[in-house]
């Protein structure tokens, strides 16, 4: 059997992303390593023979742009919005990677590890391959390689623990807005008792509220942009519960009769966003008042339910709920284009622009004192790139976001590929020297450092006022481990978790380059 495995490199891989799904989905207390146990499958079936963990370079470098450039073209958008609030993030991980690599110079030395495997031990408790790379520049030998397998599946395993007991932890975050996966939206008929213009309801000039269906004199419509409501009116709200509360404050009080129950005149409906024209524009811009005499009140994205702000971009494959007359609904179906099957196909001119740009862009190089160079690599390139694409949303004709289901089936995918081949890259030198005594003193320094970062962290991060889930994703952008990513993003639903990965994982990576090439020539 390991003879067919060793002359089939792909099956090898897909016996080990099957196998290794599986054993992610079995229960360990209170946890579960989804993802990550692909990566526990690598390496023991790659401890079973040198051959399987061969030749998977490529399958590697694939799987791990494929995942960073789909992370960050999610984040961009968010990273680059909260860039301020999260400079105090970014300085907790720059403090707190810079600790880590003192306190593993500290117990390297008194455990009696050379340099070399202090130093692997180091990328590997922080799971970083490029700065593995760098470490093995500058010794000149192989050896932190040992330290980087056995130190890898404890960083994991670590940083997993703690986001469990972490990402779901209601701590105050005063730097941190609600998500918009947690503010819910709710929707009441109001009925008016003082005249008052649009926009002296509170929350309507800032895009808190949505108003959508009118009722006067016996006629239903839609609430025109610069409606003045008269006494005796109702009118539809929508927005977030305290939001709504105030406007209705305002207006007068909530009636049973719910306008958007009567679609004689007056329908609504959720519209797939899948024409490219579309995508990568504000509800503003569309101007659905003027086109279709309707109003955007909801967009679908994912698993959130946002209020349509007149600064939201929408993006494909979100489903956005119009209000419009009963006659407009065939106009406004083309607008949007409404085909579920063209959002499950992927752009492949943005996809591949977008990935040869992060690849080139990781192949630049810099001199570092001592004859050292840095580049961002095929993590970092593709992710930085991703964020930047994922700000812009459109260039010209170029729509460079996905629809979130291809994102996260193209996400999940490549981490998968990732995780299988450093497994089965890593099985044997982790077996040759897991249980030595060498093995176990490498394994206590990555786990005194992978825990220390961890709780550096995480204190840190509620320190400046960050919440769990933003934490969260710093913590798994810090230790640079994709299944870190995955696990505490399938613990909640939160789109500040990505953007705590973003604001970490390329700057972390920076970090933990320099600082081994310190600890491998102490």
């Amino acid at each position: 059997m390991l003879d067919v495995l060793a002359a089939s490199p792909l099956l090898t891989i897909f016996v080990v992303v099957a196998l290794g799904t599986a054993l992610g989905a079995v229960p360990v207390g209170p946890i579960r390593f989804g993802a990550a146990g692909a990566l526990f499958v690598g390496l023991a079936l790659g401890a079973l023979d040198p051959r399987l963990g061969e030749g998977l370079a490529l399958v590697q470098t694939l799987g791990l742009a494929l995942f960073v450039y789909t992370v960050g073209l999610a984040a961009g958008s968010t990273f680059f919005r909260d860039l301020r609030r999260q400079l105090p993030l970014m300085a907790v991980g720059v403090v707190a990677l810079l600790l880590a690599g003192v306190v593993t110079l500290l117990v390297g030395a008194a455990l009696g590890l050379g340099g070399p495997l202090t130093g692997g031990a180091y990328t590997g408790a922080l799971t970083s391959t490029p700065a593995l790379a760098a470490a093995t520049a500058a010794a000149g030998t192989q050896e932190p390689a040992v330290g980087y397998s056995l130190g890898y599946p404890i960083g994991v395993t670590v940083a997993i623990v703690v986001i469990a007991a972490t990402v779901r932890r209601a701590w105050p975050g005063q730097r941190d807005p609600q998500p918009a996966a947690g503010l819910g939206l709710e929707a009441v008929t109001v009925e008016v008792r003082a005249s008052t213009p649009l926009n002296a309801v509170p929350g309507f000039s800032d895009h808190a509220v949505r108003l959508s269906y009118l009722a006067r004199d016996g006629a239903v419509r839609v609430v025109a942009p610069a409606e003045q409501l008269h006494p005796g009116d109702r009118v539809v709200v929508v927005g977030p519960g305290d939001d709504v509360r105030r406007a209705v404050e305002h207006l007068g009080q909530v009636i049973d009769e719910h306008l958007a129950h009567d679609r004689r005149v007056v329908d609504h409906r959720r519209f797939v966003v899948s024409d490219r024209r579309v995508a990568g524009r504000t509800v503003g811009e569309l101007d659905v008042p003027g086109r279709f005499d309707g109003v955007v009140t909801r967009v679908r994205r994912g698993d959130l339910d946002l209020l349509a702000r007149d600064d939201l971009t929408l993006e494909l494959g979100d489903r956005v709920l119009a209000v419009v007359p009963r006659e407009r609904l065939a106009d406004v179906t083309r607008f949007f284009g409404d085909s579920e099957r063209r959002i499950s196909e992927i752009d492949a001119v943005t996809v591949g622009i977008g990935l040869a740009l992060g690849l080139l862009l990781g192949l630049v190089t810099l001199p570092l004192p001592g004859g050292a160079v840095f580049a961002l690599g095929s993590a970092a390139g593709p992710l930085l790139v991703g964020m930047v694409l994922g700000r812009l949303e459109r260039s010209g004709p170029l729509v460079w976001g996905m629809p979130p289901s291809v994102n996260l089936t193209i996400r999940q995918l490549g981490l998968l590929l990732f995780l299988a081949a450093v497994g089965l890259a890593s099985g044997q030198a982790f077996a040759e020297q897991a249980l030595t005594a060498t093995g176990l003193r490498v394994a206590l320094l990555a786990t005194v450092v992978v825990t220390l970062t961890c709780l550096l962290v995480i204190a840190g991060a509620r320190l400046v006022g960050v919440s769990a889930p933003r934490a969260a994703g710093a913590l798994a952008g810090v230790i640079g481990q994709p299944a870190v990513l995955a696990y505490a993003s399938s613990r909640v639903v939160d789109e500040r978790v990505d953007a705590g990965y973003a604001a970490l994982f390329a700057l972390g990576m920076i970090v933990k380059i320099i600082s081994v090439q310190v600890v491998v020539g102490w």
